[in-house]
C-alpha cells in the first residue's frame, strides 16, 4: 500500500488525536499460557461524521469498522501484519502517541520469542507498561 509523505503525516495525526494503541492479555484458557495476547490501533470518531470516517476507513484499507451504542464509531486494526504495516506508515510521523508505538512495537517482536513461561512472563510485564501510557488505573502484571 503506497501513501505519500502527506498522507501518512495524516493518518499519523489522526491516531495521535482520536486513536488509541494498546495490547491486552486476555484470560483465555485455550492458549498455552492461559492468556491471548490481543494488540490493536484503534481509531475513533462521532457517528454524526459517519460519511467522513467511512471515507477515511477506505482510504486506509486496514482494520474493521464500526458503530458503537454509545455513537462512537471506531476503525480496529488488530491483524499482526496490518498492525506492522500501519506502524511502518505512521512511524515516523507520531508524535503523542510515540511511546505507545515503540512499546507495542518491542511487544511483538518479544511475543514471537516467546519459547517457555519466563518469556511470557516477560512479555506480559512488557504489556503492562501500557498502565502508565494509556493512563489505566486497573492493570497490574499479569503472571502465567
Amino acid at each position: 500500500m503506497k501513501f505519500s509523505t502527506a498522507d501518512r503525516a495524516y493518518i499519523a495525526g489522526f491516531l495521535d488525536g482520536d486513536g488509541s494503541i494498546y495490547v491486552q492479555a486476555k484470560k483465555n484458557t485455550t492458549y498455552r499460557y492461559g492468556y491471548q495476547v490481543a494488540p490493536a490501533i484503534v481509531f475513533f470518531q462521532s457517528a454524526k461524521s459517519e460519511g467522513l470516517f467511512r471515507e477515511f476507513h477506505e482510504f486506509l484499507k486496514l482494520g474493521l469498522l464500526r458503530t458503537r451504542k454509545d455513537g462512537v464509531m471506531e476503525i480496529t486494526v488488530n491483524r499482526i501484519a496490518d498492525i506492522l504495516q500501519l506502524i511502518h506508515i505512521v512511524k515516523p510521523y507520531v508524535r503523542l502517541k510515540r511511546k505507545q508505538l515503540e512499546l507495542l512495537e518491542r511487544i511483538l517482536e518479544s511475543k514471537k520469542a516467546v519459547e517457555d513461561e519466563k518469556d511470557f512472563s516477560n512479555l506480559l510485564k512488557l504489556i503492562d507498561g501500557y498502565r502508565n501510557l494509556n493512563y489505566s488505573k486497573k492493570r497490574n502484571v499479569l503472571t502465567p
